[in-house]
């Protein structure tokens, strides 16, 4: 791809700039490849993006530089980038108004990867055609180290959480973040609101700290996360995003936020964070291994 160029994607004309920039300086990853990598993941992708609006991280010079986080349509946005009006998330006294882009096409996950959005944050819920906010269709326990602990306890905890949720009739989805940790997803039923799912992770999370408080803490207090694993509960709050399955980290390397097998999970002390090289044998060999889109699961009880 040449410097600079007009790209035609879904009958649309996009121009790209500033391929040859260095986006991630640990290994020299240039924006060119960045785009690239999202243009393989795109099949995948695009389903965990659908119907939510995206907040974004961008790194216009580079990870070696300050980000900054987007969630309004940037000035300049095509025309042809879906977008949905919302009140911002906690407002309550004359409410500020977002207007989110909700990437639902190829077209929409280029021209953000050229604007150097590396990272792609999403709600547990979506939205309507008609722009309505739904009930959250998916549960997400985030699992958060403290050091000296690390993403071996991660896939320990994860494990408790899996039986603690197989228990309730709720089938979990783990991912690697790509930073430190993993998240773990359960398609819910969309029957019960965001209060309703955020307590209920709450609940659980204390009650595998009571039977695990050397290993598991739900105390959102850093000072006592020390050596033990944080779950991370707050992310069904629905003014809260988490980092989409397949979507780049802005680290100095790019990790990927990558979908894993319980397998992996297994053999914890080899689990490692994956980065962007490692995905397309695995998406060959494996398939998508993200949470299911559109499959409802129970209702919490």
């Amino acid at each position: 791809m040449p410097e600079g160029q007009t790209l035609q994607i879904d009958g649309h004309h996009l121009k790209v700039s500033n391929l040859g920039k260095v986006l991630y300086p640990g290994d020299g990853t240039t924006k060119h490849q960045v785009i690239e990598h999202y243009v393989r993941v795109a099949e995948f992708l695009l389903l965990q993006l659908r119907g939510r609006p995206a907040t974004r991280k961008r790194w216009p010079d580079g990870t070696g530089r300050q980000p900054f986080f987007e969630k309004n349509a940037p000035r300049g946005t095509p025309s042809w980038v879906l977008t949905v009006t919302l009140d911002s998330p906690g407002s309550t006294r004359d409410r500020e108004q977002v207007s989110y882009p909700v990437v639902e096409s190829l077209s929409t996950l280029v021209w953000l990867a050229n604007l150097a959005a590396l990272e792609l944050h999403t709600p547990q819920w979506t939205v309507g055609p008609r722009g309505g906010v739904r009930n959250p269709d998916r549960l997400v326990v985030d699992l958060d180290p403290g050091a000296p602990a690390g993403l071996a306890e991660c896939a320990e905890v994860a494990c408790l959480v899996r039986d603690r949720l197989a228990a309730a009739g709720l089938e979990t989805f783990p991912v690697t973040s790509g930073s430190k940790g993993l998240q773990l997803y359960a398609p819910i039923s969309g029957r019960q609101d965001a209060d309703t799912v955020r307590t209920y992770t709450h609940e659980m999370a204390k009650e595998l700290e009571a039977a695990h408080p050397r290993l598991i803490v739900s105390r959102m207090a850093k000072a006592v996360r020390g050596g033990k694993v944080f779950i991370d509960w707050s992310q069904n709050d629905d003014a809260k995003t988490t980092i989409t399955p397949y979507s780049l980290r802005g680290l100095d390397r790019p990790f990927v936020a990558a979908p894993r097998t319980w397998d992996e999970l297994g053999d914890a002390g080899s689990l490692t964070q994956l980065l962007m090289a490692d995905l397309e044998e695995r998406m060959e060999s494996l398939g998508d291994l993200a949470p299911p889109i559109g499959e409802t699961g129970p209702a919490l009880s």
